[in-house]
């Protein structure tokens, strides 16, 4: 059993699988217990929201220029491997800094890299399951696996020793992850033959295929059909922000005992594994513009129902809908820009997508925060139309152009 393991891990799906499992592992540090070590050191909730804010805003810029690289470097590994270590490092200057101006920038130098090389991993690795004739969302799969895994340590190590560890477990996080980096395989065709890799590489993929629609120019995102899912996808993806951001203090002001909100927390992912399991057999069925309406739909029956301020066991089945409107959307969303893109700008696509949604991210949070003071569990009314605008947007890109001609992979 230990040798078929590490017959697995071997193997470049299992090493891009090892380093998936160790990517999210610091924000699952992060996201929950960040605004509480912060507090701790004296910032205010304003300064702690722009501290969570500014390397948002920072790869706004920066994205398509690091898909640029990286698609013009030999191996996208090359820039996976360099973002992994530069966060890792400067991931120990948190044992070293308090104030609120040195941890923007601190918190912005270690966080920009891991978004930088999140849309690179993610359309190297398509790229190489594709060649290979595997199923990509079985390998992302271990991504929330790892998440989830990272959520539950921290929770008990933080619960029992106090919020002082939180650097220990962020830096151990980051350092993982930097090593698992150093394993990865090479991703581009060329480069594994020559590094006697496999020879299932040279099994032709789409890109082979003269497809006129499948674009090899950063221009080709801009025909509207293309760009229109894009839009929508990223509209989607900002309308979980009232959750993410507001989710479990409007439980809470409800009456939610704070252990049952862990629970209901990790419904979410755990619907995400679900479909990662079962999205190959989706996507044999429905193109991925389908898929992508199917997931505004229900996002905006999940988003209204939490409007409607449901008992715990109505919460617990709208959370578990997470798998159809994140996880359905975002598998959706990554094998669409691959379908009708070119090795050639792989990762610009996929970041040109997080650009979109960073900037739609950045404005539902401020937003959200705003409305949810407001009128407070009715702001999930908002995340619903969201969902439909860009349901809306992905329906005329379906007009546009027949699904008919898109491959379901």
């Amino acid at each position: 059993m230990v040798f078929n393991l590490r017959a697995r891990l071997a193997q470049p799906q299992g090493r891009a699988a090892l380093f998936y499992f160790t990517l999210f592992m610091a924000p699952a540090i992060s996201n929950p217990f960040l605004a509480i070590w912060l507090t701790s050191l004296g910032l205010s909730r304003a300064q702690i929201g722009i501290v969570s804010a500014a390397p948002i805003l920072v790869m706004v810029f920066l994205n398509i220029l690091v898909g640029r690289v990286a698609d013009k470097a030999s191996d996208w590994r090359q820039v996976i491997i360099i973002g992994s270590v530069m966060a890792g490092f400067t991931a120990f200057g948190l044992f070293f800094v308090s104030g609120f101006w040195s941890m923007l920038i601190l918190f912005t130098l270690i966080v920009v890299p891991f978004q930088a090389i999140t849309p690179v991993i993610d359309a190297a690795t398509i790229r190489m399951s594709r060649r290979l004739g595997l199923d990509f969302s079985l390998i992302r799969v271990w991504g929330t696996v790892g998440f989830m895994v990272a959520t539950i340590i921290g929770g008990l190590v933080l619960g029992q020793l106090g919020h002082f560890m939180f650097v220990p477990l962020f830096i151990l996080a980051a350092g993982i992850r930097a090593l698992a980096s150093l394993q990865l395989p090479y991703f581009r065709r060329q480069a594994e033959v020559a590094s006697n890799e496999p020879a299932a590489l040279t099994v032709p993929d789409h890109e082979s295929a003269a497809n006129p629609l499948v674009s090899t120019e950063l221009k080709g995102l801009l025909r509207p059909w293309f760009f229109l899912p894009l839009v929508g996808a990223a509209l989607l993806h900002s309308s979980h922000m009232m959750q993410m951001s507001m989710g479990a203090l409007i439980w809470k002001e409800a009456g939610v005992p704070e252990a049952m909100i862990g629970v209901l927390w990790a419904l979410a992912p755990a619907g995400e594994i679900v479909i990662f399991l079962a999205f190959q057999r989706l996507a044999k069925r429905f193109s991925a513009r389908y898929l992508l309406l199917a997931a505004c739909f229900f996002a905006v029956v999940r988003w209204g129902g939490l409007a409607l301020e449901p008992p715990v066991w109505g919460i617990a089945l709208l959370q578990v809908m997470h798998m159809l409107t994140f996880g359905l959307s975002y598998l959706g969303i990554i094998n669409f820009i691959a379908n009708w893109t070119g090795d050639e700008i792989a990762a610009q696509a996929q970041g040109t997508f997080v650009m979109i949604r960073q900037v739609f991210t950045v404005l539902a949070l401020t937003g959200f925060g705003y409305l949810a003071g407001q009128i407070g569990a009715q702001s999930y009314f908002a995340a619903a139309l969201l969902a439909a605008l860009g349901g809306l947007c992905i329906w005329w890109s379906l007009v546009l152009m027949n699904p008919r001609l898109e491959k379901g992979v």
